[in-house]
């Protein structure tokens, strides 16, 4: 079998072999025994089974000594019990035993994810420490348990140091052959995957919680392994095998070797015993010495000693955007989808929701939608902010389960299932952001999509390279994606159009029987949009397509039935022309044309110019988000930024804010440029920020909701603006009442007067308000619009609001974006008294 593998796949074995032979020679000249090389090869076979589980599932342990402490101690008691003067059988039957605790200990805390894991994993070392040390009768408690034996294997003697050097060798080759089979299987690769990008991986078909057990059990054997092998070593087992110290060592020396190599954290290990044996000879705080380079490696090294040779040479490399670009590539239409993606012709209703309910809390996300798409046909799904798109297009991938009503496939109920189980009923899904294995190239994230459809998919011993089917299918659809030349790309140096095809083509290697895609074109460019919508056309021919996209004039163009959602209900299914001329749909884009019943305020001039935002272009990774916009605010004045679902508003908040920091272009604030600065320092000059959502903090009162709001900024005065309990009383004489209770029990009106109340007590000049009206009550929002009327007089506010009757009566000025651009201004009251030049400005 070695011999068979490619010279890449046998460097590590060779290489491993290599170091096995040196490295009892290597100890003599450094003072050290025999003895501190096998100790440095046992711990080394911990390290990688910790490896397997931190390096390449992603999941980190800091109770790992637990398995190393039962398989030494199960060891020792089958050797003195079961199998009198063995080594073998005794070794055996403790990696049997950790295999069934692992096996029930993982199904338990594996349902827990991050810091919540590594916690029950700690607790789990403190456990059998305890239990080690206090079960006398058992374990022999502080005395430990000795009386062990190497015996005879065969002629061998085993008690002889070099002897049992080699014997360990031995064990450790083999788990190094077997730990490279693995993570060479399809098995393994999914493994990666998984720690790449979960989410992902569940997606493409995977059931992610039985490849993590798996991961789970193979890496507490593995480590189990080297607990045996050390006991036999020292003749003796004491409860600092389960300590939870030593597994702080064993993390140490996957990080400080490598996480994301076999071979890493055996020079880890063979790190730490030298470090420990050679420092601690000039110093008993060898430790802390230890522990530096430990968090050195951690700051400026997180790939270990292995990454220091690849990041020294990535530094002499080109940088692959170049090659990873998009836009210079041949935009290709018309292509024929390869045969294994088209599913068997068939006719009629592919996909049927009925009567579908969701609820969060008190929200009403959807309310008995219903919505049918049949074959070759490509179905949209548009509607305003908050309409419920996104929550009703997860209940169909199945990332939420419905409270009401049911979802069929091919007739077949998929609602409630979870979301491999869908994806392999033949449903599969793009991002709204895209969701790549970054760190996988493009071949490989394609590859994984296929894998997940072949019975060979959980195959934890062959080869991923034998499976001939498989890559052609993967080559097949490169070509169809037209990314070939570049299939060896890391995901995360694509550009973003980039990245936009390859997750368009990991939905598609699914094979999916209905595709849905999350806003496929959202931050392309031009280019990069028409390369995208052929492809959406091309795989319609095949698969129908149930799309969400804010680029409504580009979607109704290519789209056979569109369907219309507003406050979490169906408000129109028909073709695009119905759709473009229903007053309904109008009126959700473009309001009614008539005022509210709120009077405005008398008209005050505006003063001095606050804010000029210049040229400011922002991002989201490489999605380009912002493009040149600018924007000015005078004192004394609201202005409103409109603009379609996904057309930069609220980044252009946040960028305001600082919560999003612009790669280039100027945001003067009082004749200061403040952009780029830090958040925190952009509150204290005046501006202040109330997102979607309110972002109060749960759990506090409204009083101490109120002081934080006040400890985050300047409260001296010295400006002239002294936003005193009082003052705020004045405008929201609701929360006087209300100071003592918790922000989480309030009514969502309440909630909000309580957001904006948090803003204006930093003595705020500028405030920024993010769809403040969203899902509030009539009354309560009509109090509302008084409150910011009223303001007009003591500040300057900038608002973004997708009901534009309300907004526009509200405003002075207007701001429309379109990706990421402003592409109108003027004053609000022509867009609120003309609802035809509104239709003209804002409309299809």
């Amino acid at each position: 079998m070695i011999a068979a593998l490619t010279a890449p796949k046998r460097r590590p074995l060779l290489i491993g072999a290599a170091a096995l032979v040196a490295l009892p020679f290597a100890m003599h000249p450094l003072g050290l025994t025999t003895n501190t090389a096998t100790m440095v090869v046992a711990l080394a076979i911990a390290a990688m089974g910790l490896n397997v589980l931190v390096g390449y599932t992603g999941l980190t342990s800091f109770g790992h000594s637990a398995w190393f402490g039962i398989g030494a101690y199960a060891a020792a008691i089958a050797q003195r019990y079961l199998f009198p003067g063995g080594l073998l059988l005794p070794i055996l039957a403790s990696m049997l035993l950790v295999a069934i605790v692992s096996l029930a200990t993982g199904a338990l805390i594996l349902r827990r994810r991050g810091v919540y894991f590594a916690l029950l994993t700690l607790a789990l070392a403190a456990l059998c420490y305890t239990i080690a040390f206090r079960w006398t009768a058992v374990t022999g408690g502080e005395d430990g348990f000795g009386g062990l034996t190497r015996s005879r294997i065969g002629p061998i003697d085993l008690d002889d140091p070099a002897a049992y050097y080699v014997f360990v060798a031995l064990v450790a080759f083999a788990v190094l052959y077997a730990l490279l089979r693995v993570v060479r299987s399809p098995f393994g690769h999914v493994l990666v995957a998984i720690r790449e990008n979960q989410l992902r991986a569940t997606f493409q078909g995977y059931p992610v919680a039985r490849y993590k057990l798996g991961a789970f059990v193979l890496s507490a054997v593995v480590t189990g392994l080297a607990g045996a092998l050390i006991g036999f070593l020292n003749y003796i087992v004491s409860a600092d095998a389960t300590s939870v110290g030593l597994s702080g060592e064993f993390l140490a020396m996957v990080v400080i070797g490598g996480m994301h190599t076999m071979l890493g954290p055996a020079l880890g290990s063979l790190f730490y015993i030298l470090f420990r044996e050679l420092f601690s000879i000039w110093t008993s705080d060898w430790l802390f010495w230890f522990g530096l380079i430990f968090v050195g490696f951690v700051l400026f090294s997180p790939e270990g000693l292995v990454g220091i040779g690849g990041r020294l040479a990535r530094a002499w490399r080109p940088p692959p955007e170049g090659a990873a670009a998009m836009s210079g590539r041949r935009i290709r239409a018309g292509l024929p989808l390869p045969d294994f993606l088209r599913p068997e012709p068939r006719a009629g209703r592919v996909l049927e929701v009925a009567e579908v309910s969701k609820h969060f809390g008190g929200i009403r996300a959807v309310s008995g939608a219903s919505l049918t798409i049949r074959a070759g046909e490509i179905h949209a799904l548009i509607g305003p902010n908050g309409a419920g798109k996104t929550t009703l297009f997860n209940i169909v991938s199945g990332l939420f389960s419905p409270d009401a009503g049911t979802v069929r496939l091919d007739g077949r109920g998929i609602h409630g299932l979870p979301p491999h189980a869908v994806s392999r009923r033949g449903l599969a899904r793009s991002f709204q952001i895209t969701n790549l294995f970054r760190g996988l190239s493009i071949y490989e994230n394609l590859r994984l999509s296929l894998q997940a459809c072949h019975p060979g998919r959980f195959n934890a011993w062959r080869d991923v390279d034998s499976y001939p089917e498989i890559h052609a299918e993967t080559a097949a659809l490169v070509r169809f994606l037209g990314l070939e030349g570049i299939e060896g790309i890391a995901g995360r140096d694509l550009s973003y159009g980039g990245q936009r095809l390859v997750d368009l083509g990991i939905a598609l290697g699914s094979k999916p029987r209905l595709l849905l895609l999350d806003e496929p074109l959202a931050g392309l460019a031009a280019a990069e949009r028409e390369r995208v919508a052929n492809l959406v056309r091309d795989v319609a021919a095949s698969i129908p397509v149930l799309i969400v996209e804010h680029d409504i004039d580009r979607v109704l163009g290519f789209s056979d039935r569109v369907t219309v959602m507003n406050q979490g209900e169906v408000l129109l299914a028909g073709t695009p022309e119905e759709v473009r001329r229903d007053r309904r749909v109008q009126e959700v884009y473009t309001g009614t044309g008539t005022p509210p019943a709120a009077g405005r305020g008398p008209d005050r001039a505006a003063g001095d110019r606050l804010l000029a935002v210049a040229g400011v272009n922002t991002y989201y990774g490489k999605s380009h988000i912002l493009d040149d916009v600018r924007l000015d605010v005078r004192e004394g004045e609201i202005v409103a930024l409109l603009g379609r679902n996904g057309a930069g508003k609220s980044t252009l908040l946040k960028t305001i804010a600082g919560l999003v920091p612009p790669a280039s272009g100027t945001i003067m604030f009082e004749g200061r440029d403040i952009a780029g600065l830090p958040a925190p320092d952009i509150a204290r000059l005046g501006i202040g920020y109330v997102p979607q959502g309110r972002g109060l903090f749960a759990g506090m009162s409204v009083a101490d909701n109120l002081a934080l709001g006040r400890l985050a900024r300047k409260t001296d005065g010295s400006d002239g603006v002294v936003w005193s309990e009082e003052r705020i009383f004045d405008y929201f004489p609701r929360l006087k009442e209300r100071m003592n209770v918790a922000a989480d029990y309030l009514s969502g009106g309440e909630q909000q007067m309580v957001a904006v109340a948090r803003a204006l007590s930093g003595n705020v000049k500028l405030l920024l308000l993010d769809e403040p009206f969203e899902g509030l009550a009539p009354a309560v929002v009509l109090d509302l619009f008084r409150v910011f009327d009223r303001l007009r007089g003591e500040i300057a506010i900038v608002i973004v609001e997708h009901n534009l009757d309300l907004v526009l009566a509200l405003a002075d000025r207007v701001f429309a974006l379109e990706r990421g651009a402003a592409f109108h201004e003027g004053p609000a009251v022509r867009l609120l008294e003309d609802l035809e030049y509104r239709k003209q400005i804002l409309w299809l």
